[in-house]
C-alpha cells in the first residue's frame, strides 16, 4: 500500500476541517492542523515532520518566510515542500516568498481539489530531481533551484501560473542537457509534460504565457540585462527556446565561473 503523503496546514479552528481532510485524502494526502503562528509551524514541522507545508504568508510571532529560513537554517534530514497562500497579490513580497524556499505560492481564493493536484506532482517532481541529483560544479541541486526561482521573479515571472513551473524546470533541464534546446518540441517539452502529467502543446501554451505576463508586468531594466535586443522595439518577445536558452546560458556560464 502506498504511504501516504504527510501534510501540515495552517487553518483557524473551522466547521469545513473535516471536509478539508476528506478531500486531501482523495488524493493520498493525510492532513493535519496548526494555527496560524510560526512558532508552532516550526514546533510542528519539528516534531512531525511532514512532507508539504502549507502555511499563511503572515501569521503570528513569525511570517512564512522567517519560517523557511529559520527552518532551512537548521539542515533537517528531511526538508518538506512549502507552499505559501496569500489574498494579496505582490510581486516583491511573491519574490521574497519564492527566494525563502517556497515551491509554490498561491493566491486565494484557490479550489482545494487543485491545490493537491499541483502539490502531488510537484512532490513527485522533487523526488525524481533528489533521486536522479544534479551534478553541476559550484552548484548543488538544491541553490540551482533557488538560483533559476530567483531569476524567474527578477524577471517578473508570477509563481502562481503554471507556465512558472514549466519555465523553471525547463531551464534546469537545459543545464543538465545544453543539448535538450535544439530539441524543443520533441523532447524538452515532452520531458516536462511527462512529469506534470499534461501534454506537450499545453507546456508551450503555459510558457508562452508566461512570458507575456513577464513582458507585461517586469521591470524593463531587468528584462534589458537579460534579453538585451529582444525587447527592442520591432523584435519584440523572445520565443519560448529564446528565453530557456539565454536563462540556462547564463546560469551555466555562472557555474563554470563558481568551478
Amino acid at each position: 500500500m502506498t504511504e501516504r503523503m504527510k501534510l501540515l496546514m495552517t487553518q483557524e479552528p473551522a466547521d469545513n476541517m473535516n471536509e478539508i481532510k476528506e478531500t486531501l485524502a482523495k488524493h493520498g494526502i493525510a492532513a493535519a492542523f496548526c494555527m496560524k503562528d510560526g512558532e508552532e509551524v516550526i514546533s510542528r514541522v519539528g516534531n512531525d515532520q511532514p512532507d508539504v507545508v502549507i502555511m499563511d504568508l503572515f501569521m503570528t510571532h513569525i511570517d512564512s518566510i522567517g519560517v523557511m529560513r529559520y527552518i532551512r537554517r537548521q539542515k533537517p534530514e528531511k526538508l518538506p515542500m512549502f507552499v505559501v497562500y496569500s489574498s494579496f497579490d505582490s510581486p516583491v513580497l511573491e519574490r521574497e516568498v519564492m527566494s525563502a524556499g517556497a515551491t509554490y505560492f498561491v493566491l486565494k481564493p484557490f479550489h482545494l481539489d487543485d491545490l493537491a493536484e499541483n502539490i502531488v506532482r510537484l512532490s513527485k517532481r522533487q523526488r525524481q530531481r533528489t533521486k536522479g541529483g544534479i551534478r553541476q560544479v559550484g552548484f548543488d541541486s538544491n541553490s540551482l533551484e533557488l538560483k533559476v526561482t530567483e531569476i524567474l521573479h527578477q524577471i517578473g515571472v508570477p509563481a502562481h501560473i503554471k507556465g512558472y513551473h514549466y519555465l523553471r524546470d525547463s531551464i534546469i533541464l537545459c543545464i543538465e542537457k545544453p543539448e535538450i534546446i535544439n530539441a524543443v518540441t520533441k523532447q524538452l517539452y515532452p520531458t516536462v509534460a511527462k512529469k506534470y502529467e499534461t501534454t506537450s502543446s499545453r507546456v508551450e501554451r503555459a510558457i508562452r504565457h508566461a512570458i507575456e505576463v513577464a513582458w507585461d508586468r517586469g521591470d524593463v531594466e531587468v528584462l534589458n540585462s537579460y534579453f538585451g535586443y529582444t525587447i527592442q522595439g520591432s523584435r519584440g518577445k523572445p520565443t519560448n527556446s529564446e528565453f530557456i536558452a539565454m536563462i540556462s546560458d547564463k546560469l551555466r556560464l555562472q557555474m563554470r565561473n563558481a568551478g
